[in-house]
């Protein structure tokens, strides 16, 4: 049995409020957790109608504070948003607060629109100083050297986050963060779950090119797929629709609130986005336990990660824990 994880936007769904997103993820996060999930990440994002997990450190102590084993951590932390340092004491603060149980994943996109990313005030490099900003913050969370303390009051520190040696991961949908992790020796996160064109390509750099590390001493790779859990594939199906619309919003500049599921996606959707949609959703499984089991074995058995990171954008918050549910019966 590999682990598997939950990735979780904190969706906001048409006909409810951020603050009932926020309350779903700690509920969601508990059930996770009772249900043998690995970790449970949040990812950033802003200006995002549909998504409230823009304060991604805050809303992870939320989670941590509210389970107890479950890793919770980011999937991930856009750091060309963030000085290394604020994320370093960020995440320093809450590996403090809840030892051994935090991870912290970055990317390199903005995770928004390029007026947002102006707005973050953080400068747009396009990602060309996201390596040195990578071995930068891994350089404020680890152990302090003899030398480093002698010249303590001469330097930059974390605190907290000194010594805490958060887990850092590179993700990515991309060969770039492929070649990252690889040549930092760091576990890699393909985001397959609605980018997976390069996912072959990019695996296949990332294990061929992996350089061992104080980190890791052999690749670690997380697939991420869509599921979408019930009791029929005729239900899962149904379920898939809302995040079909949503995607399809997104890709057309309308995001907006997860919409409601439909009978016939085929009759709302024009056929050329919907076969882009369907595309950038292949990674996924759909349907009844036997069907998502079978979708998921074939997964594995095609790209054999060491673990598997699992979102189910649902409309419906039973729903969406009735399809985790599922998917962690199949995967036990």
């Amino acid at each position: 049995m590999i682990p598997f994880s939950v990735l979780d936007l904190s969706p906001i769904v048409e006909g409810a409020t951020a603050a009932d997103a926020l309350r779903n993820t700690l509920d969601l996060a508990r059930h996770a957790e009772r249900w043998g999930y690995n970790r449970y990440w949040l990812a950033e994002h802003h200006n995002m109608p549909g998504i409230a997990s823009a304060a991604t450190s805050v809303l992870i102590g939320h989670v941590a504070g509210g389970t107890s084993t479950i890793r919770v951590g980011a999937g991930g932390i856009m750091l060309p948003n963030h000085a290394p340092l604020v994320i370093a004491e960020q995440f320093g603060t809450l590996a403090t607060l809840y030892p051994n149980r935090i991870d912290l994943g970055l990317g390199r996109a903005p995770g928004t629109d390029m007026a947002t990313a102006r707005a973050l005030r953080r400068g747009l490099s396009n990602g060309d100083d996201f390596p040195q900003d990578v071995v930068e913050l891994i350089g404020y969370l680890a152990d302090e050297t003899p030398e480093t303390e002698q010249q303590a009051s001469r330097s930059v520190r974390s605190i907290p986050g000194s010594g805490t040696k958060v887990p850092v991961w590179i993700l990515g949908s991309s060969l770039y963060g492929a070649q990252l992790a690889a040549y930092l020796g760091l576990p890699y996160a393909f985001a397959s779950h609605f980018a997976p064109a390069a996912l072959d390509q990019a695996l296949e750099v990332y294990r061929e090119t992996f350089r061992p590390s104080q980190h890791l001493e052999k690749p670690y790779f997380m697939l991420a797929v869509n599921v979408f859990a019930a009791a029929s594939d005729a239900e899962g199906r149904f379920l898939k629709s809302s995040m079909q619309q949503g995607f399809a919003n997104l890709r057309s500049g309308r995001p907006g609130r997860l919409p409601k599921p439909v009978e016939n996606i085929e009759t709302l959707l024009d056929p050329a986005v919907l076969m882009m949609v369907n595309q950038a959703l292949s990674c996924s499984a759909t349907g009844s336990a036997d069907s998502v089991r079978e979708q998921l074995d074939l997964l594995v058995a095609r790209h054999a990660p060491d673990e598997i990171l699992l979102a189910s954008q649902i409309h419906d918050h039973d729903a969406r824990l009735k399809s985790f549910e599922i998917a962690a019966g199949c995967l036990r």
